[in-house]
């Protein structure tokens, strides 16, 4: 669910851009007020910034895509929204890694007990967790361009869109629960 909530912003902005200018623009608008609702309630929720980092990242790429449909309407980049804004998650992804702090940690604190936050291995399967899903934008942010520069439909952008989010979302549920029995069977 926190996977959901973190990627809503995103899931809106897909279904409500589509091929106009108009579209884009309020999809980037609902996109961003979806993503400053969430900030907003979670942060009231006492929950820290190292498990919001994709979604003050989510602000700042729909901040600037609102301004631009906005202000240029006109602009070839538009044509390229959907796979700018996997480049974008691409980005926040790959810098959470580089800066040591893999965007899945915080999301992962949420359901994991305190005392097994500072365990090495949890850092660990955070950054694989985190490589996965920056892997996946950085791969559908390539081919959403190529479906976009070959004038690419719907169907074939839908299909890259939905790939991209639902594949390192079932590898990280399996994984998880992989990490988590084989830490059961240590145990026992």
């Amino acid at each position: 669910m926190t996977y959901l909530r973190t990627f809503a912003p995103w899931i809106l902005y897909a279904v409500i851009a589509g091929d106009s200018a108009g579209s884009k623009r309020w999809g980037a608008l609902v996109a961003l007020g979806a993503t400053v609702l969430v900030v907003v309630r979670q942060r009231m929720r006492g929950e820290n910034f190292d498990a919001l980092i994709i979604e003050i990242g989510s602000g700042i790429f729909f901040a600037g895509l609102v301004v631009l449909a906005f202000v240029a309407p006109e602009s070839v980049l538009l044509g390229y929204s959907t796979a700018l804004s996997s480049a974008a998650l691409a980005v926040i992804a790959w810098g959470s890694l580089a800066i040591r702090r893999p965007f899945t940690l915080g999301i992962a604190k949420q359901s994991t007990p305190r005392e097994l936050w500072a365990e090495p291995g949890f850092l660990r399967v955070n950054v694989i967790i985190t490589l996965v899903w920056a892997a996946s934008f950085t791969l559908g942010a390539a081919l959403l361009a190529v479906v976009a520069h070959a004038g690419g439909g719907v169907l074939p952008r839908t299909i890259v869109q939905v790939a991209a989010f639902v594949i390192p979302m079932v590898f990280t549920v399996r994984y998880a629960a992989a990490v988590r029995a084989r830490a059961g069977d240590a145990v026992s």
